[in-house]
């Protein structure tokens, strides 16, 4: 058995989405350089992702922070409890 995670997370200045297989990162979206990333050891089988990797993951971005937003409205009339 393998355990196969995907992260997807955004605030308002920052975002990530990384895939992960057995704790091991597989790929993650570099914002910044605007490309993805296989951070995988040469000495393994290369597994590489589909070429719109990156682009679905800025697209992933878009969703969360709009997504935020919307919480954040729903929210906003809520009291804090201790």
């Amino acid at each position: 058995l393998h355990v196969d995670r995907q992260v997807i997370g955004c605030s308002d200045h920052d975002g990530e989405q990384a895939y992960n297989l057995d704790g091991e990162e597989m790929w993650f979206a570099d914002f910044i350089k605007r490309e993805g990333v296989e951070p995988q050891p040469p000495f393994i089988d290369h597994m590489t992702y589909v070429d719109r990797a990156y682009q679905g993951a800025e697209v992933n971005q878009q969703i969360c922070k709009t997504s935020l937003d919307v919480v954040r409205r729903a929210m906003k009339d809520f009291k804090i409890e201790d």
